[in-house]
């Protein structure tokens, strides 16, 4: 659990840390439905506001794979949508695209960058022809930003995909603002300005992603917290027919002068050997389940977080359940009398 919850937190920041914009702005009555516009006009005023130091607009379009929707891969769900992004060549970083294997496109061209993850899905290589809105674009680069939504995507210049859908709008603007400047509060003004548009900051992104890793980081406590109340229970038990199997081996013990102090520690020692062990053995089977299981679902664009905090946190609970459940059973054999002991069959 530890090593999936880490793994989509760290998937998360390198999405929020791959996009070069602090603000997006959308027309409000886009969001649910995703079909307002925003008039190209405002990427030029947005850019002149104070704080601002470079704006960009994004035409976003989405296709239906038709191909991949009558295959037995739509029972995945991979592939069947594409999105398709038109913005100017020189402004592909505020996406966060910084490097670009082949050659970036050129304004008024058909030609197109696609995303790893597309690529793959779709076997598709620099040269190849791909069809976008009934209209043939040429391959000539590809690109990773770790961000899975733009990785299955594709970039063609702004004002081709605006010919080609005869809109002279754009989907949203994305703000980049200079440092040491209030995101929050430019934010505020840009809607205070203009009633029909809505905006997103970074830090608003990343709060919203927070509050979900925390939902999933007490979901993954909670589940925890059930294997570790069955494993206390499982050592309880394990250590009490340990204990009670060695009865009369105890009692020879204290007849020859140990203490009840040193059966305790003794007790306790074997305990700890046993669950740093099974720590070890657990530890292998937890990273080899989630491997498994990773690859089982076909997750390409996830990958398990290794951490040293991860580690540690279970082998700490591990330890410390160990002790917990030997306890008991330690306790109740340091307190056995030698007479009974040795009595004992």
């Amino acid at each position: 659990m530890g090593l999936i919850t880490t793994g989509m937190e760290q998937s998360v920041q390198t999405s929020l840390n791959d996009v070069g914009a602090e603000i997006t702005v959308t027309n409000s009555s886009s969001v649910g439905s995703g079909a307002g516009l925003i008039d190209a006009q405002l990427v030029d005023d947005l850019k002149n506001r104070s704080g601002v130091i470079d704006t960009t607009g994004e035409l976003m379009v989405t296709e239906m794979n038709l191909k991949k929707l009558a295959s037995s891969d739509s029972q995945s769900g991979r592939g069947i949508t594409t999105n398709i992004f038109g913005v100017d060549p020189d402004k592909l970083y505020m996406m966060g695209i910084d490097d670009v294997e082949g050659k970036v496109y050129k304004n008024g061209s058909k030609d197109a960058i696609v995303g790893t993850q597309y690529a793959e899905l779709n076997n598709i290589s620099l040269g190849d022809n791909i069809t976008i809105q009934n209209n043939e674009f040429n391959v000539i680069g590809s690109y990773e930003t770790g961000n899975p939504l733009n990785d299955n995507g594709i970039y063609v210049p702004l004002d081709t995909l605006q010919d080609i859908t005869d809109s002279e709008k754009v989907s949203a603007i994305l703000v980049k603002t200079g440092e040491n400047v209030n995101d929050s509060a430019i934010s505020d003004k840009i809607e205070e300005d203009y009633e029909d548009l809505s905006t997103l900051t970074s830090e608003e992104v990343s709060s919203i992603a927070n509050n979900v890793l925390g939902i999933l980081d007490a979901v993954s406590l909670a589940v925890s917290a059930l294997a570790i109340i069955v494993g206390a229970i499982g050592i309880v038990n394990t250590m009490v027919m340990a204990v009670y199997e060695r009865t009369k081996e105890i009692g020879v013990l204290k007849s020859v002068g140990w203490k009840s102090s040193k059966i305790l520690a003794m007790i306790l020692g074997e305990t700890l050997v046993l669950t740093t062990i099974s720590g070890i053995i657990g530890s292998a089977f937890g990273i080899l389940i989630a491997e498994v299981g990773v690859r089982l679902i076909d997750t390409e664009n996830f990958a398990l977080g290794y951490s040293p905090k991860t580690f540690i946190l279970a082998f700490g609970i591990t330890i410390i359940v160990g002790i917990i459940g030997g306890i008991y059973p330690a306790y109740k054999a340091s307190k056995l009398a030698p007479t009974e002991a040795l009595r004992y069959e």
